[in-house]
């Protein structure tokens, strides 16, 4: 008995082992390869190669585990092409988000708490609407509306999944839809910081859907933990934190350092 509960620990251990490593390849791998093909196409399918296990099922169930891992797979392709349109050679920029995906498969995405949950839309969001943005900067503004939609959907989609309100359809789509709006509106003159000291180009639309994300789930989170009690005074301390910010970036902030 004893040889058998530690040969299932050393087993245990060598799994924990080999899933670290593995992470630890595609962080770094994910990266490493769209710099050294110069083309996104190889990061993208390592992405999808690690989430193999959305498609190793029935027919009736693909649709759910892609909008269960919507998210992840949104994090993960952002990252590629981040790496790719920051250019073919290396710059921090390009370390800084090998590390950051690792730190994203090791620890960040793994968990399950409400705050965790939260961190992870808004890593979904503030991620993808910055390569969204730089991806169709020079194309017709119905594909960033699409994927801002799609950002939008996933990323509520996924703090509102592990709510006591089941019905979250509507909610979902609304802040799809809003996402699509607002980036609509931002396509029409985007701006983008720039910080050449890394090699990072930061959309502002990706800074405003950021803190729009953060503000509209608390409230839904609010209206739904207090239902008949909710009260305006429940939410009105992040909503009016959440406008002044946006004010700040679109009042003050917006002399860009180049436009697109």
């Amino acid at each position: 008995m004893a040889d058998y509960v530690l040969a299932r620990k050393t087993r245990n251990i060598t799994s924990n082992l080999v899933h670290i490593f593995l992470n630890l390849l595609l962080g770094v791998g994910a990266v490493l390869v769209t710099v050294l093909s110069g083309s996104p196409v190889l990061g993208i399918l390592l992405v999808l190669l690690s989430k193999w296990r959305i498609f190793a099922v029935r027919a009736r169930y693909l649709w759910l585990n892609l909008k269960s891992n919507l998210v992840d797979l949104i994090v993960g392709m952002s990252v590629v092409f981040l790496t790719y349109y920051a250019g073919a050679e290396f710059v921090p920029l390009d370390f800084i988000l090998m590390g950051f995906y690792c730190v994203w498969l090791l620890f960040i995405k793994p968990r399950s708490s409400e705050v965790a949950t939260m961190v992870q839309s808004l890593t979904a969001v503030f991620l993808g609407i910055s390569a969204a943005t730089i991806m169709t900067s020079s194309l017709n503004a119905i594909l960033m509306v699409l994927l801002a939609f799609l950002v939008g959907y996933a990323a509520s989609r996924h703090i509102l999944v592990q709510s006591s309100d089941k019905d979250f359809t509507l909610t979902t789509l609304v802040c799809g839809l809003i996402f699509a709006e607002i980036a609509w509106l931002c396509h029409a003159w985007s701006i983008v910081y720039t910080f050449d000291a890394i090699g990072a180009n930061i959309p502002q639309s990706a800074i405003i859907l950021t803190i729009f994300a953060f503000v509209y789930n608390y409230a839904r989170r609010a209206m739904i933990k207090y239902q008949d009690e909710f009260q305006l005074k429940h939410v009105v301390g992040p909503v009016a934190f959440g406008a002044v910010l946006i004010g700040i970036v679109v009042l003050w902030f917006s002399n860009p350092i180049f436009n697109i």
